[in-house]
């Protein structure tokens, strides 16, 4: 499967309910979902999802945090979005199991696919 085909599968995914034992993902898991992202996202610590995206101005900016913002509320999956004059910086992680589910991984697909 190419990388793109992969991004696509992810950006058509659900954001699933995580069991009570759910566990953050580790190693060769996270990689796997890594490689199947747009470039630009680094997993950090193997606990959280991040990426800065660049914009012209700070009302693009603004704009794009915004969409953020409805996407996460329309998937009940809510990252921490930081925004900046030109920057919006988005951190995902699964806050129930303290780190990474692929739930994390679909929610970073679906925002690179927003209008940017």
């Amino acid at each position: 499967m190419s990388k793109q085909e992969s991004k696509s599968r992810l950006a058509r995914s659900a954001i699933a309910p995580l069991s009570e034992d759910a566990k953050p993902l580790k190693g060769e898991q996270l990689k796997k979902l890594h490689s199947e992202l747009e470039d630009g996202w680094s997993v950090v610590d193997e606990h959280h999802l991040e990426r800065e995206y660049s914009f012209r101005d700070f009302r693009e900016a603004l704009d794009f945090t915004n969409e953020v913002g409805e996407l996460a509320e329309s998937l009940d999956h809510h990252p921490d979005i930081h925004l900046s004059w030109g920057k919006v910086k988005v951190i995902i992680w699964s806050h129930k199991v303290g780190g990474l589910t692929e739930n994390d991984f679909v929610f970073a697909a679906k925002a690179d696919g927003l209008p940017r």
